[in-house]
């Protein structure tokens, strides 16, 4: 059997080169491509592939809640995170999500390839420099840790999604549509985060956004 992989990230030329690399492997499949975190949702849906490859900063949906929606509905997908970003947040937010793997893209030419191996066989795979940042963190790898709470995480995970989207510059209306919701039910979100994050502006929730690296800046 293949091994079957779903890449996504926002750049066409960086998943021809990780296609190139990753195929480059004898039995390794690029099953599927997503340019958004919400299109890499569906394309695991569609085709269950053993690994996805995720980049943080996408648009719509970032890698965050892509890779929790993803061991949703596909649970034995496992989802590696292919990123610039190296802060012990992110780290734990990911580990949070679901996520067995995360490497640096400039560590990908020599790291991804043993990364998908490890975890097509349910291993948990890091590159030195984030096995460095979880070390200083002190969260035991592979474990969701259950202390230090984000002000993130008290939102749902739907109103982590409306933050993306307003922080993206969408109104009530656009969230409503993207999401097959209410405009009322999205504008309720919206007052939700503001209270729950204590934010007045859009203008500070862009900021946080850009802050948590929900959004690219």
């Amino acid at each position: 059997m293949p091994v079957r992989i779903l890449v996504a990230d926002d750049h066409h030329v960086v998943r021809t080169g990780l296609r190139a690399l990753l195929e480059s492997q004898t039995g390794w499949l690029v099953c599927a491509e997503a340019e958004n975190g919400r299109e890499a949702v569906e394309k695991a849906k569609e085709h269950k592939p053993d690994v996805a490859v995720l980049d943080i900063g996408m648009p719509l949906l970032n890698g965050v809640e892509a890779t929790r929606q993803i061991r949703k509905f596909s649970p034995e997908t496992e989802v590696l995170i292919l990123t610039m970003h190296d802060s012990e947040l992110l780290i734990q937010e990911v580990f949070e999500a679901g996520a067995h793997g995360y490497i640096l893209k400039d560590d990908a030419d020599r790291n991804l390839l043993a990364a998908v191996d490890a975890l097509r066989r349910h291993e948990l795979y890091l590159s030195s420099r984030v096995s460095e940042a979880v070390s200083k963190a002190g969260l035991p790898p592979g474990y969701p840790p259950a202390v230090n709470r984000t002000s993130r995480s008290r939102l749902t995970p739907r109103e982590r999604e409306v933050l993306q989207l307003l922080a993206e510059g969408k109104g009530n209306k656009e969230v409503a549509s993207f999401l097959g919701i209410s405009v009322k039910t999205a504008e309720t979100h919206r007052a939700n985060i503001m209270l729950k994050l204590d934010f007045h502006s859009i203008t500070e929730l862009v900021r946080y956004a850009v802050r948590n690296k929900i959004i690219q800046s």
